[in-house]
């Protein structure tokens, strides 16, 4: 018979539901919401941990029952927000409208007497940065795994980013109470795709509708959630159509464990008896090794597996005492001496803080912060190592989601946040200026996507500015610049759900409603033969006249050099005098500015200067730069052009199964492939394809391989496009002109 003891005083049991549970074992246990977490704890009673996983996981969700069920919240809320308050850590507007997590949240909360700091990040691919960074930071990570999924494409990824920064994780199979929920299934996959040394330490009591509770295969005790919210742990004995499979797994945890750890395994190899200490011993020191995978299961939706997940994170990952971070001083060689930082909660060290994102809050620009050794208080002065700028820090604050809360000293291990500091993403800060140490930097991806941005209506543009410089500051995958080939402005990230997620976030936050579009690609124009030019520019008006005579020839340049123009004079004698010859220069670069056939540049020519003329009085430099514009203009008759479009180096990267998906792909995009290679079920292709045709093409690539195929693209050279992209560019140039003119003379009307 279970037995519920009350720990509270003037609890009675319809307070029940009210409470939180502090512990499961054979008594359900509770204690009273706190009202204030305890500022600092010793460095064994903290842990700093990342909840990471694929899009649609249940990330969020296991984050809002995480914080319930530790006191931190009093309701818990949904992610797609029905009751229009959506989840805790989603506290943007546009994250609660569309159910998705866009910016990482960080959060403190406790739990037996230990603090825990959580980062909840994003699962899209569009928003890896914030991923990136916030493993950067953390001791060790909750790698969430749907039931029905399994591994999936930013599974990958975000392993591969644990990996990066050596980052222990637990995993958690998440949505047991999915239709079609397989965890045995995920497990394989972890072990075949993500090459992880796993094993299960509980097991599902029913999948799907069935789900009851699980089965802790240390303890060997059936676990079940009751009440409204499942805030009632209660554990009995196994059921008997389980025991052959808990045994079954038990012994399966205990040979993966003495593969995994040297102590575990001479315990077994002598056939001593392993105990539950034993077993929780040697799965922290292999998890903290990354040896290791723990694999927990449950379902946070239907509050199930919450609370035991809880206990790994203090039992099984590693506080910050036990994690070694290292920092770098530079030599006078170009060379860098490796320092341990010693994270003891003290101020017997200097200070060594790391920024790792910024962010625009109410006072200001918000920056948070991990120390790594040392102590800061509040108002004392830091020094960036990379601009040895100094700084003051007016503020301390520890974060719950968008809330803050004052703090007066902050300790090696915290996760906090200051406001006033000009700074990048990835600085690192100092107390003593003398101190010149530079922590690992944060690793950025180049942007994938380009689109062209227009704001809707001028009076915004200083809005847009104002936006635009905030936002890359706070996201380095987002880029902007301003294309002088095509007079407009590019926006670069890392898909287009990315973009549109800024685009939406200038309108809501800065009133400047803009439109997206694709950006136009920078063509060439160039002749396919050489031609002659004898052009005499006369002109008489009254007065000092203009006279120039330039003879020469125009011809195109090989095609190595097809991206550039080249001027040259091989003039003899005094027919052009030297005076003059920059004023020709100058007119034939002019010209090449603008093309006759689609308006772009003209590229891969090289005008040669053999002769001319010139009038005593009425020559000038403006006369030889209007006769050499004369010169370009009869060419643009006479002349035989053609159009060149910029050739793209593509690199495609995915799984061996989706090769001739790929190859088909690039071919119908007129791509022509250079080399192909499979390695370990995974291929790689190269191809030369036009950029004209590689819009959209990210978003084509992840849709037909389950989002598991990347791709890198570089400029190669320029090449003349194809007869019927030539015609079109034509036809849609002479109709823009048409309609330019024809609205210059209904203004001038």
């Amino acid at each position: 018979m279970t037995i519920v003891t009350l720990l509270s005083r003037n609890v009675n049991l319809s307070q029940l539901s009210k409470l939180r549970p502090c512990t499961y074992g054979r008594n359900v246990r509770f204690f009273v919401s706190p009202t204030k977490l305890e500022e600092h704890k010793s460095l064994e009673k903290l842990r700093n941990i990342g909840i990471s996983a694929h899009i649609d996981s249940g990330k969020t969700t296991l984050t809002e029952r995480i914080l319930y069920y530790t006191g931190r919240i009093s309701e818990m809320h949904e992610v797609k927000g029905k009751d229009n308050i959506g989840a805790t850590m989603d506290s943007m507007e546009l994250e609660r409208q569309r159910g998705i997590t866009i910016q990482s949240a960080a959060t403190y909360t406790l739990w037996k007497d230990h603090n825990i700091n959580i980062i909840d990040t994003p699962g899209h691919v569009d928003f890896t940065v914030e991923v990136e960074r916030a493993l950067r930071v953390l001791d060790g990570a909750i790698l969430v795994l749907c039931a029905v999924g399994g591994v999936q494409s930013q599974t990958l990824t975000v392993n591969q980013q644990m990996k990066r920064y050596n980052v222990p994780c637990l995993a958690f199979i998440n949505k047991l109470d999915r239709m079609g929920a397989n965890p045995k299934r995920v497990l394989q996959q972890m072990r075949n795709k993500l090459h992880h040394n796993a094993a299960f330490v509980q097991l599902p009591i029913g999948l799907e509708s069935n789900t009851k509770g699980i089965v802790d295969i240390i303890t060997q005790k059936a676990i079940y959630f009751e009440g409204n919210f499942g805030e009632i742990v209660r554990e009995d004995e196994i059921p008997k159509d389980m025991n052959a499979e808990v045994n079954k797994r038990r012994q399966e945890l205990i040979e993966h464990l003495s593969n995994a750890d040297d102590t575990f395994g001479e315990l077994y190899l002598n056939d001593t008896k392993i105990t539950e200490k034993d077993i929780m011993d040697a799965i922290r020191r292999s998890c903290i090794k990354r040896k290791f995978t723990p694999v927990l299961v449950g379902t946070a939706l239907k509050n199930k597996g919450v609370q035991p997940l809880l206990d790994a994170v203090i039992n099984f990952l590693p506080n910050p005492g036990e994690v070694n971070n290292y920092a770098f001083r530079e030599k006078s060689d170009d060379e860098c001496t490796q320092i341990l930082l010693d994270s003891a909660r003290d101020d017997k060290n200097p200070f060594v803080g790391l920024a790792f994102k910024l962010e625009a809050g109410k006072f200001g620009q918000l920056t948070y912060f991990r120390c790594y050794q040392g102590m800061l208080r509040k108002s004392e002065n830091l020094y960036n190592t990379r601009t040895q700028k100094k700084v003051r820090t007016q503020k301390l604050v520890r974060l719950h989601a968008n809330q803050m809360e004052d703090v007066t000293e902050i300790y090696a291990g915290d996760i906090f946040a200051t406001f006033g500091i000009d700074c990048a993403s990835g600085d690192t800060f100092v107390k003593d200026s003398k101190l010149d140490l530079s922590m690992e930097s944060i690793y950025v991806p180049d942007p994938v996507v380009s689109m062209s941005v227009q704001i809707k209506q001028s009076k915004d543009r200083d809005n847009f500015a104002k936006g635009i410089n905030r936002f890359v500051k706070e996201d380095p995958t987002l880029r902007f610049h301003y294309d002088t080939d095509n007079k407009e402005s590019i926006i670069s990230g890392m898909g287009e759900l990315h973009l549109e997620i800024y685009a939406q976030r200038l309108e809501r936050e800065y009133n400047c409603p803009v439109i997206l579009g694709k950006p136009k690609v920078s063509f060439r124009e160039t002749l396919t033969k050489p031609c002659e030019f004898d052009y005499l520019h006369k002109k008489q008006t009254g007065g000092a006249g203009q006279y120039a005579r330039v003879i020469g020839i125009i011809e195109p340049l090989p095609p190595t050099k097809n991206t550039t123009i080249e001027f040259s004079d091989e003039t003899i004698g005094t027919n052009v005098p030297k005076q003059f010859i920059p004023g020709v220069e100058k007119g034939f670069r002019a010209m090449c500015e603008k093309g006759l056939l689609c308006g772009h540049k003209l590229a891969g020519i090289k005008f040669r200067l053999l002769d001319g003329m010139h009038h005593c009085v009425d020559s000038s430099e403006f006369a030889f730069f209007q006769a050499a514009q004369g010169a370009v203009k009869d060419i643009f008759q006479t002349g035989t052009w053609r159009i060149l479009e910029p050739i793209m180096m593509v690199e495609v990267v995915g799984p061996q199964e989706f090769q001739g998906t790929i190859l088909g792909q690039l071919t119908k995009r007129k791509g022509i492939v250079n080399f192909t290679e499979v390695v370990d079920e995974w291929f790689t292709v190269i191809a030369e394809v036009p950029l004209n045709e590689m819009f959209g093409y990210s978003t084509e690539l992840r849709s037909s391989t389950q989002g598991k195929g990347e791709f890198t693209m570089e400029y190669a050279r320029y090449s003349p496009c194809l007869l019927e992209v030539q015609e079109q560019l034509i036809r849609q140039y002479q109709e823009s002109e048409t309609s330019q003119k024809s609205k210059i003379n209904y203004r001038t009307n």
